[in-house]
C-alpha cells in the first residue's frame, strides 16, 4: 500500500505524541525532526488555505487519536484563561478595525462567550440496557470544519467556535471577515499558543492571513473538510447550503419586541434600551422594532426617553432614513453600512440634531410598514409601533420578523399572549420581560453561543451541535448484569 508524504509526517506526529513529547513550558512545541516546514504558517496563520486545511486535518487526527475527554477539558480552559487576559485588548482593536460598536459592551460579550460557552461536558452519552442487549449513542467528531466568521463579533465568535468545536474533538479552518482579519489573527494565534502550552497539538485552528470568498470555495471542494459552520447574513448561509457539505448556518434577524396593555412599562423601558443599544444594536439577537399595545405606547416612549433614549419628529425621522438606509436591488430598504454600529451622537449629528455620547439610542414613532421597521438595520435607531391591539401586534411583529424565525421577544403579564406570540412568531429564542440579550446568556440562563443556528435547526450551538451520533450496539445480552 502506497502511502503518502503527508500521511507519514501525520503518523511520526501521533507516535512522538503517544510518547508524551511536549514542548518546555512558555513556547509552542518545534516540528519533530525531519518534517517539511508547512507554507506560511506562524502559529495557525497561513498563507494559503490548502495548507490551513491539510495543517488542521494533520492536528484532529492526533487531536482524536490520543487527547482524551479530561485533556480536551483541561486545553479548552487554557483557552479560556488566555482569552481572558486579552478581553481588554481585542475589544479595543475591534472598534479600531471594524469601526463599529462600543468596547465596553464587547468587554460583556467577550466574557459571556469565555465563560458560559460549555466545554467537552456536554456530550453526553445515552444508553439502554434490555433483553436483547447494550445500546449506547455516542458524539462523536466530525473532522475539520470550515468556519465563516463575521465582522460583528469576530474574536467572541472565534473563541466561543473554537471551544465548541474542539470540545468535540474536531479541528477549525477559519475564514474571518475581512474587515477584521488582524484582531482577528491576533486571537487566533494566543488560543494557539496556548493550546500548545497546555499539551495540545498545534494547528488546531487555523487561518488564512487573507480571507476571501475564493477561499470558503476552496474549503467547500476540499474532502478533508467534513462540515461548514457560517456566522452571518442569509447570502452566506444559502451559499453555505450550496456547498453539498454538512452545513450548520446562523442567518439574519430581525427581532420584533411586543409590549402589550398588562406590561410592566417602566421594566420594559429600562431593558428594551437596554438590550437595543447594546453593541450599538450589531447583534443579530438585538431588539430592531416594538410594537406597543394600545395605552402601552406612550407610557414605553416615555420610559425610553427617561433611560437616555432621543425621540424624533417625523421630519427628523424622514431625515435619517434617507441617510442610513438605502433602496435594496432586490425591492424595499437595507441598512448604508457606513453606518452601522455607529454611536447614536454620531449618527444623530449628521442630521443636525446633537446629544451628548451618553445617549445610546434615538427612538421614532411610525407606522407598521415603515423602512425602519422592515429593514434589519443593525444600529442604535429603535422604530416604535403603535398596535390598536394585541392581536394586529401580532401579526405586524410575525410580517417584521420575515420568517427568519431568529430572535423575538415579549413584555407581558398575560401568559395566554406570551404563548400565542411564540406560536406564532416560532423563532430560536424567544424572551419574556428582559433585553434580548437574555437569549443568549447575557444576562440570562443558559449558555451562550455566537452561532444562533436557525435556518439548519440546531439553535443556541454547543460542542454536541457540531458532532455525529454514534452508536454501539452489543446484542444477545452481553455486559448486562440484571
Amino acid at each position: 500500500m502506497d502511502i503518502s508524504s503527508q500521511e507519514i509526517e501525520a503518523i511520526v506526529r501521533q507516535v512522538l505524541s503517544g510518547m508524551g513529547a511536549s514542548a518546555p513550558a512558555g513556547r509552542p512545541a518545534a516540528p519533530a525532526a525531519g518534517t517539511a516546514p508547512r507554507s506560511g504558517g506562524d502559529r495557525g496563520v497561513f498563507e494559503h488555505v490548502d495548507d490551513a486545511v491539510q495543517a488542521a486535518w494533520e492536528a484532529q487526527r492526533d487531536w482524536a487519536a490520543h487527547y482524551s475527554l479530561e485533556d480536551r477539558q483541561r486545553i479548552v480552559e487554557a483557552i479560556r484563561r488566555c482569552a481572558r487576559s486579552h478581553v481588554e485588548e481585542w475589544s479595543r482593536k475591534i472598534v479600531e478595525e471594524t469601526g463599529m460598536g462600543r468596547y465596553e459592551d464587547k468587554v460583556e460579550k467577550h466574557l459571556a462567550t469565555i465563560n458560559k460557552t460549555p466545554g467537552p461536558e456536554c456530550l453526553t452519552t445515552d444508553a439502554i440496557s434490555g433483553d436483547t442487549g447494550l445500546m449506547l449513542e455516542e458524539y462523536a467528531p466530525f473532522g475539520v470544519i470550515c468556519s465563516i466568521t463575521p465582522t460583528t463579533n469576530p474574536t467572541e465568535t472565534i473563541i466561543n467556535n473554537t471551544i465548541s468545536m474542539i470540545s468535540g474533538g474536531n479541528s477549525v479552518v477559519f475564514n474571518v471577515h475581512p474587515r477584521a482579519k488582524m484582531v482577528s489573527a491576533e486571537c487566533l494565534q494566543a488560543l494557539n499558543t496556548a493550546i500548545v502550552e497546555a499539551g495540545g497539538p498545534e494547528n488546531l485552528i487555523t487561518m488564512t492571513r487573507e480571507p476571501t470568498m475564493e477561499n470558503v470555495d476552496r474549503m467547500a471542494a476540499n474532502p478533508k473538510v467534513r462540515l461548514m459552520a457560517g456566522t452571518g447574513g442569509t447570502g452566506m448561509v444559502n451559499a453555505l447550503l450550496r456547498s453539498g457539505k454538512k452545513c450548520i448556518g446562523a442567518g439574519a434577524g430581525n427581532p420584533p419586541v411586543i409590549v402589550d396593555e398588562t406590561a410592566d412599562i417602566q421594566l420594559a423601558g429600562q431593558k428594551i434600551y437596554e438590550g437595543a443599544s447594546f453593541d450599538n444594536n450589531i447583534l443579530c439577537f438585538a431588539e430592531k422594532e416594538v410594537f406597543a399595545v394600545g395605552s402601552a405606547c406612550a407610557g414605553l416612549i416615555h420610559q425610553l426617553e427617561k433611560q437616555g433614549a432621543c425621540l424624533l419628529s417625523p421630519a427628523q425621522t424622514e431625515q435619517l432614513v434617507k441617510l442610513v438606509l438605502q433602496p435594496n436591488p432586490k425591492g424595499g430598504w437595507e441598512a448604508n453600512k457606513k453606518w452601522v454600529g455607529q454611536n447614536a451622537s454620531k449618527i444623530l449629528a449628521a442630521i443636525g440634531v446633537q446629544v451628548p455620547d451618553s445617549c445610546r439610542l434615538a427612538v421614532c414613532q411610525v407606522p407598521a410598514d415603515h423602512p425602519f421597521v422592515l429593514a434589519e438595520q443593525m444600529m442604535p435607531v429603535l422604530p416604535v409601533v403603535c398596535s390598536a391591539s394585541f392581536e394586529e401586534a401580532v401579526d405586524q411583529a410575525v410580517a417584521a420578523e420575515h420568517g427568519n424565525r431568529h430572535t423575538a421577544s415579549i413584555f407581558s403579564k398575560d401568559v395566554d399572549h406570551m404563548t400565542r406570540f411564540a406560536r406564532a412568531v416560532e423563532t430560536t429564542i424567544y424572551v419574556k420581560n428582559s433585553a434580548t440579550k437574555a437569549g443568549v446568556g447575557i444576562g440570562g440562563e443558559g449558555h451562550c453561543t455566537m452561532t444562533i443556528a436557525g435556518p439548519t435547526g440546531e439553535g443556541i450551538t454547543c460542542a454536541k451541535s457540531f458532532c455525529r451520533r454514534r452508536r454501539c450496539v452489543l446484542a444477545e445480552g452481553g455486559l448486562r448484569i440484571v
